[in-house]
C-alpha cells in the first residue's frame, strides 16, 4: 500500500546496502562447533557495555576492542547462561554448550568487515532510482565504525570520547577498509548518521529521533529498513513505516518499499517513471 506521506526512507548499512556481517559470524560459528547464534547472543547480551557496542560510539580505539572483544566472546560462564536463556525464551533444546572457548576477536571482526564490503547490487539500484526523482531524503542509520580510521575525532561528535589512534594500512586492508570512500558510501546519501561519530547507537530512541531532527523530519514521515528486529522495533514505537531486510532478502524488502513510493525499483526496464511496476 502506498505512503504518500513519506518524506524520507532510512537505510541500515551492513547486511541491507552492504552484505552482512551475520554471515561471517555463522561461519565462525560452525568452525568452532557453537550453536547457531551462539556468538551473536553473546554480543547483545553484553548490553550498553559490551565491547562491540562501546566500538559502536566510539568509545574504544580498534585494538582495545580487539582485546576485550576476546575476552567476552571467550567467556563461556556467561555465554553459555546467556544462550540457556535464549533457548528458554524461544521454548527450544539447549543444545551441548562449550567448556573452554577460544575466540580470536580480531579475526572475527575482520571477517566481519570484509564480509560487508560489497554492495547488494537490489538495494544499490534502488537507492539510485530513489535519489534519480529528488523526492525523497535517503538517510542512512548505521551502528558503525568510521571513526576509527580517521586520523581526527568527528567534529559531529556529541560527547567527549577516546581519541582513536592511527589505524596502519595493513590493518585497513585486514579489515577491507582500505578504500574508505567507497566504504562508507556516504555520496549515496543525503545525511550520514555513524553511531562511532555521533556516540550513540541503534535501538537507542534518541539515535532515531537525531537523524529525523538532523533532516527536519518527523519519524512517521520516515520508514526504516533494518536487517535487526530490535532495531526494527524501536523505530516502530516512534511511529516510524519498517521493512525487515533478512539475509538473502533484500529483493523482497525493495518490492516492500517499491509499493510504499509507488516507484519502480525492481524492474530490469526502467524509464525513469514515478509509477511502480504492476
Amino acid at each position: 500500500m502506498s505512503s504518500p506521506h513519506l518524506k524520507a526512507i532510512i537505510f541500515d548499512i551492513g547486511g541491507v546496502v552492504l552484505g552482512s556481517p551475520f554471515i561471517a559470524i555463522a561461519e565462525y560459528e560452525s568452525e568452532k562447533a557453537l550453536p547457531k547464534d551462539y556468538l551473536n547472543i553473546s554480543i547483545t547480551s553484553r548490553g550498553l557495555d559490551g565491547a562491540m557496542q562501546k566500538f559502536e560510539r566510539g568509545e574504544l580505539s580498534l585494538f582495545s576492542f580487539y582485546e576485550d572483544f576476546s575476552r567476552e566472546l571467550s567467556d563461556t560462564e556467561n555465554g553459555n547462561k546467556w544462550y540457556m536463556e535464549y533457548c528458554a525464551r524461544k521454548r527450544i533444546g539447549c543444545p551441548s554448550l562449550p567448556v573452554k572457548l577460544e575466540v580470536d576477536g580480531r579475526e572475527l571482526f575482520g571477517r566481519m568487515m570484509r564480509q560487508s564490503t560489497t554492495h547488494d547490487a537490489h538495494i544499490l539500484r534502488a537507492i539510485q532510482r530513489i535519489r534519480a526523482t529528488g523526492k525523497w531524503l535517503i538517510i542512512a542509520l548505521t551502528n558503525n565504525f568510521s571513526r576509527h580510521i580517521t586520523d581526527h575525532p568527528s567534529p559531529t561528535s556529541l560527547t567527549t570520547v577516546q581519541h582513536p589512534m592511527r589505524v596502519p594500512d595493513t590493518e585497513l586492508r585486514f579489515l577491507g577498509w582500505q578504500d574508505k570512500a567507497t566504504f562508507h558510501l556516504r555520496a549515496l546519501f543525503d545525511d550520514f548518521c555513524d553511531s562511532s561519530e555521533l556516540a550513540m547507537r541503534k535501538p537507542d530512541p534518541e539515535f532515531y529521533l537525531l537523524a529525523c531532527r538532523r533532516n527536519g523530519i518527523r519519524p512517521g514521515e520516515a520508514v526504516f529498513l533494518d536487517d535487526i528486529g530490535m532495531n526494527l522495533k524501536a523505530a516502530r514505537d516512534l511511529g516510524m513505516e519498517t521493512i525487515h531486510v533478512p539475509i538473502g532478502g533484500t529483493l523482497n524488502a525493495v518490492k516492500q518499499l517499491e509499493g510504499k513510493l509507488g516507484l519502480d525499483l525492481t524492474s530490469d526496464h526502467y524509464d525513469g517513471s514515478t509509477s511502480a511496476k504492476l
